[in-house]
Protein backbone atom coordinates (compact mmCIF):
# COMPACT_ATOMS: atom_id res chain seq x y z
CA UNK A 1 0.00 0.00 0.00
CA UNK A 2 1.16 3.45 -0.80
CA UNK A 3 0.02 6.10 1.65
CA UNK A 4 0.63 9.73 0.87
CA UNK A 5 -0.42 13.12 2.08
CA UNK A 6 -2.20 15.17 -0.57
CA UNK A 7 -0.87 18.66 -1.05
CA UNK A 8 -2.83 21.41 0.61
CA UNK A 9 -2.36 25.02 1.50
CA UNK A 10 -1.02 25.46 5.00
CA UNK A 11 -3.05 27.96 6.99
CA UNK A 12 -2.44 29.47 10.37
CA UNK A 13 -4.24 27.56 13.11
CA UNK A 14 -5.28 28.79 16.50
CA UNK A 15 -6.54 26.53 19.24
CA UNK A 16 -10.07 27.50 20.26
CA UNK A 17 -10.77 28.74 23.76
CA UNK A 18 -13.30 26.88 25.90
CA UNK A 19 -15.94 29.60 25.43
CA UNK A 20 -15.58 29.28 21.63
CA UNK A 21 -16.48 25.59 21.55
CA UNK A 22 -20.25 26.18 21.82
CA UNK A 23 -20.67 23.35 24.29
CA UNK A 24 -24.14 22.47 25.46
CA UNK A 25 -25.16 22.94 29.06
CA UNK A 26 -26.44 19.88 30.93
CA UNK A 27 -30.02 21.02 30.34
CA UNK A 28 -29.38 21.69 26.63
CA UNK A 29 -27.83 18.24 26.28
CA UNK A 30 -30.77 16.53 27.97
CA UNK A 31 -33.25 18.39 25.75
CA UNK A 32 -31.36 17.77 22.49
CA UNK A 33 -32.61 15.33 19.90
CA UNK A 34 -30.44 12.25 20.22
CA UNK A 35 -29.02 9.96 17.56
CA UNK A 36 -31.02 6.69 17.88
CA UNK A 37 -27.98 4.58 18.74
CA UNK A 38 -27.58 2.71 22.02
CA UNK A 39 -24.25 1.27 23.19
CA UNK A 40 -24.67 -1.94 25.19
CA UNK A 41 -21.73 -2.89 27.42
CA UNK A 42 -21.64 -6.55 28.43
CA UNK A 43 -19.49 -7.45 31.46
CA UNK A 44 -16.92 -4.72 30.90
CA UNK A 45 -14.56 -5.04 33.85
CA UNK A 46 -12.76 -1.68 33.64
CA UNK A 47 -14.73 1.28 34.97
CA UNK A 48 -12.26 3.50 33.11
CA UNK A 49 -13.43 1.94 29.83
CA UNK A 50 -17.04 2.47 30.86
CA UNK A 51 -16.32 6.13 31.56
CA UNK A 52 -14.68 6.50 28.16
CA UNK A 53 -17.77 5.11 26.44
CA UNK A 54 -19.92 7.59 28.40
CA UNK A 55 -17.72 10.40 27.12
CA UNK A 56 -17.99 9.16 23.53
CA UNK A 57 -21.77 8.80 23.86
CA UNK A 58 -21.96 12.38 25.07
CA UNK A 59 -19.75 13.65 22.24
CA UNK A 60 -21.96 12.01 19.59
CA UNK A 61 -25.34 12.71 21.31
CA UNK A 62 -26.26 9.03 21.52
CA UNK A 63 -29.63 7.92 22.86
CA UNK A 64 -28.28 5.91 25.79
CA UNK A 65 -25.87 3.36 27.20
CA UNK A 66 -27.09 0.03 28.59
CA UNK A 67 -24.80 -1.49 31.22
CA UNK A 68 -25.11 -5.25 31.61
CA UNK A 69 -23.92 -7.84 34.09
CA UNK A 70 -21.01 -6.79 36.27
CA UNK A 71 -20.23 -3.71 34.18
CA UNK A 72 -19.58 -0.81 36.59
CA UNK A 73 -22.27 1.85 36.78
CA UNK A 74 -22.48 5.40 38.09
CA UNK A 75 -21.83 6.78 40.55
CA UNK A 76 -18.31 5.37 40.42
CA UNK A 77 -14.98 7.12 40.97
CA UNK A 78 -13.20 5.53 37.97
CA UNK A 79 -16.14 6.15 35.61
CA UNK A 80 -16.25 9.78 36.72
CA UNK A 81 -12.51 10.19 36.08
CA UNK A 82 -12.73 9.28 32.38
CA UNK A 83 -16.32 10.36 31.68
CA UNK A 84 -15.60 13.96 32.78
CA UNK A 85 -19.26 14.53 33.64
CA UNK A 86 -20.81 12.56 30.77
CA UNK A 87 -22.05 10.03 33.33
CA UNK A 88 -24.38 12.80 34.49
CA UNK A 89 -25.71 13.69 31.02
CA UNK A 90 -25.97 10.45 29.05
CA UNK A 91 -29.03 8.36 29.84
CA UNK A 92 -28.14 4.88 31.07
CA UNK A 93 -29.84 1.77 32.37
CA UNK A 94 -28.52 -1.33 34.10
CA UNK A 95 -29.62 -4.87 33.25
CA UNK A 96 -28.68 -8.12 35.03
CA UNK A 97 -27.47 -9.50 31.69
CA UNK A 98 -27.29 -8.61 28.01
CA UNK A 99 -30.26 -10.81 27.10
CA UNK A 100 -32.54 -8.66 29.28
CA UNK A 101 -31.25 -5.51 27.54
CA UNK A 102 -31.70 -7.09 24.10
CA UNK A 103 -35.27 -8.10 24.95
CA UNK A 104 -36.12 -4.49 25.85
CA UNK A 105 -34.35 -3.17 22.73
CA UNK A 106 -36.38 -5.53 20.51
CA UNK A 107 -39.61 -4.29 22.09
CA UNK A 108 -38.51 -0.71 21.30
CA UNK A 109 -37.82 -1.55 17.63
CA UNK A 110 -34.02 -1.56 17.65
CA UNK A 111 -31.86 -3.62 15.31
CA UNK A 112 -29.07 -5.16 17.40
CA UNK A 113 -25.52 -5.95 16.35
CA UNK A 114 -22.65 -7.38 18.35
CA UNK A 115 -19.28 -5.80 17.64
CA UNK A 116 -17.27 -8.96 17.28
CA UNK A 117 -15.22 -11.04 14.87
CA UNK A 118 -17.46 -13.89 13.71
CA UNK A 119 -18.25 -15.95 10.66
CA UNK A 120 -20.28 -13.77 8.29
CA UNK A 121 -19.61 -10.56 10.23
CA UNK A 122 -20.20 -7.34 8.32
CA UNK A 123 -17.22 -5.07 7.85
CA UNK A 124 -17.85 -1.71 9.53
CA UNK A 125 -17.06 0.08 6.28
CA UNK A 126 -19.57 -2.07 4.38
CA UNK A 127 -22.17 -1.56 7.09
CA UNK A 128 -21.87 2.20 6.62
CA UNK A 129 -23.77 2.01 3.32
CA UNK A 130 -26.94 0.69 5.00
CA UNK A 131 -29.85 2.74 6.24
CA UNK A 132 -29.51 2.80 9.99
CA UNK A 133 -32.77 3.46 11.78
CA UNK A 134 -32.72 2.60 15.48
CA UNK A 135 -29.63 0.53 16.23
CA UNK A 136 -27.97 -0.94 19.29
CA UNK A 137 -24.40 -2.20 19.30
CA UNK A 138 -23.10 -4.64 21.91
CA UNK A 139 -19.50 -4.34 23.10
CA UNK A 140 -18.05 -7.16 25.19
CA UNK A 141 -15.58 -7.91 27.91
CA UNK A 142 -11.98 -6.78 27.41
CA UNK A 143 -10.65 -10.35 27.35
CA UNK A 144 -13.47 -12.59 26.12
CA UNK A 145 -15.47 -10.17 23.94
CA UNK A 146 -19.20 -10.51 23.42
CA UNK A 147 -20.46 -13.81 24.82
CA UNK A 148 -21.60 -16.43 22.28
CA UNK A 149 -25.18 -16.68 23.66
CA UNK A 150 -25.45 -12.88 23.32
CA UNK A 151 -24.16 -12.99 19.73
CA UNK A 152 -26.88 -15.50 18.89
CA UNK A 153 -29.55 -13.07 20.14
CA UNK A 154 -28.29 -10.30 17.84
CA UNK A 155 -29.40 -9.54 14.28
CA UNK A 156 -25.80 -9.75 13.12
CA UNK A 157 -22.23 -8.81 13.91
CA UNK A 158 -20.13 -5.85 12.85
CA UNK A 159 -16.37 -6.19 12.63
CA UNK A 160 -13.80 -3.40 12.58
CA UNK A 161 -11.31 -4.13 9.78
CA UNK A 162 -7.80 -4.47 11.22
CA UNK A 163 -4.72 -4.65 9.04
CA UNK A 164 -1.86 -5.29 11.44
CA UNK A 165 -0.64 -8.21 13.48
CA UNK A 166 -3.02 -7.62 16.41
CA UNK A 167 -6.67 -8.32 15.84
CA UNK A 168 -8.25 -6.74 18.86
CA UNK A 169 -8.81 -3.23 20.15
CA UNK A 170 -9.49 -1.88 23.61
CA UNK A 171 -13.25 -1.61 24.08
CA UNK A 172 -13.14 2.16 24.49
CA UNK A 173 -11.23 2.49 21.21
CA UNK A 174 -13.56 0.05 19.42
CA UNK A 175 -16.59 1.91 20.76
CA UNK A 176 -15.17 5.22 19.58
CA UNK A 177 -14.61 3.90 16.07
CA UNK A 178 -17.99 2.17 15.73
CA UNK A 179 -20.03 4.91 17.37
CA UNK A 180 -18.43 7.59 15.21
CA UNK A 181 -19.07 5.56 12.06
CA UNK A 182 -22.73 5.11 13.00
CA UNK A 183 -23.18 8.65 14.29
CA UNK A 184 -21.66 10.39 11.29
CA UNK A 185 -24.39 8.92 9.09
CA UNK A 186 -26.89 11.06 10.99
CA UNK A 187 -24.67 14.12 10.69
CA UNK A 188 -24.53 13.52 6.92
CA UNK A 189 -28.32 13.15 6.80
CA UNK A 190 -28.12 9.50 5.67
CA UNK A 191 -29.49 7.92 8.86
Amino acid sequence: MNYFCPSFEIQAMRKLKMEELNRKSVDEFRQSDKIPVIAVLENVRSAYNVGSVFRTADAFLLQAIYLCGYTARPPHKEIRKTALGADETVEWKHFPNASAAIEMLRQEGYTIYAVEQTENSISLQAYGSRTLGKIAVVFGNEVTGVEQPTIQLCDGTIEIPQLGMKHSLNISVAAGIVLWELGKRYLDGKG
